[in-house]
This record gives C-alpha cells, structure tokens and sequence, in this order.
C-alpha cells in the first residue's frame, strides 16, 4: 500500500470521525432544546400552580372571615331559634367550604413542590447536556483540523510527486 493510499485511507477516516462527531453534537442540542423547552413549560405550570396557590389562600381567609362573622353571629342570635338554625346551616356550608379550599391548598402545594422539583432535575440535565454539546463541539473542532492538517499535508505530498 502506498504513502498516497494511506493517507487517503486516513484522511477518510478522519472525515468519518468529524461527520460522526458532528452528528452527536447536532443530537445532543436537539435534546438540550427539548429539554429546555420541557424547562419552560414546568416554569410556567410553576407560575400558574403560585397564582393558584395565591388565589386559595385568598380564599381559605375569606372563609375563614366569614365563619367567624356566622359563629359570631349564631352566638348573638342564640335565643333567637330559627334564626340561629340558619347561621348553624351557614356554619356548617362555611366549614365544609373551607375543608375543601383547604384541600386544594394543601393539593396545589404538594403539585407546586412536585413541579419544583422536576424543574432543578430539567435544570440539571440540560446543564449536563450543555457540556456534553460542548464536548462534542470541540471534539469536531479538532478532528476538523486534523482533517485540514492531513489534507494540506496530502496536498504537499501531492505537489512532492508531481515534481518528480
């Protein structure tokens, strides 16, 4: 095998490496888009799942207000019979519509944690896959100039033999 065919031979193999090198860096910012993409959609659901959050809060403490005014109520007008089965009614609706708000508070803040979480372990990996990519990246970058350096090399080696 000649000089000629061997550094054909590796200059092929060195331009297999950088295409193959290329192709994984392409794969990997693919998946860092999804990701970060995945990213943005938890730190949106994190947004509304606080708004949510805020706006049961809200709630509990106007139901709670409103207990207290019904009790306090109840409590003045216990003399007054039909009344007061009315505000014990109302007490009881105000109760049960506060253990429901309640609920779902304690419902979106377990999800509004959940997704706190999922969104750092996102973060992570599309961190991880920022350095993978930038791995790659340079990897081409180096088999890119080895593939130029053996190509000006064949080039010289070229002109080496036509002038024989």
């Amino acid at each position: 095998m000649s000089m000629m065919d061997k550094l054909k031979e590796r200059i092929n193999t060195l331009r297999l490496e950088a295409e193959s090198a290329q192709d994984k860096a392409d794969e990997a910012q693919s998946r860092v888009k999804v990701l970060e993409q995945d990213l943005l959609s938890k730190e949106q659901e994190i947004t509304s799942l606080n708004h949510k959050n805020t706006l049961l809060e809200e709630e509990v403490e106007k139901l709670e207000k409103q207990l207290a005014e019904a009790k306090a109520a109840a409590e003045d007008g216990a003399a007054h019979g039909t009344a007061n089965e009315s505000l014990t009614r109302k007490i009881s609706q105000l109760e049960e519509e506060l253990e429901v708000a309640d609920k779902n508070l304690r419902e979106t803040t377990e999800k509004l944690r959940i997704t706190d979480v999922k969104a750092e372990q996102y973060e992570r990996k599309v961190s991880s896959l920022e350095v993978d990519c930038d791995s790659w990246e340079k990897k081409y970058e180096e088999m890119s100039a080895k593939y130029s350096e053996a190509k000006a090399e064949l080039e010289e080696i070229n002109k080496q033999l036509e002038s024989f």
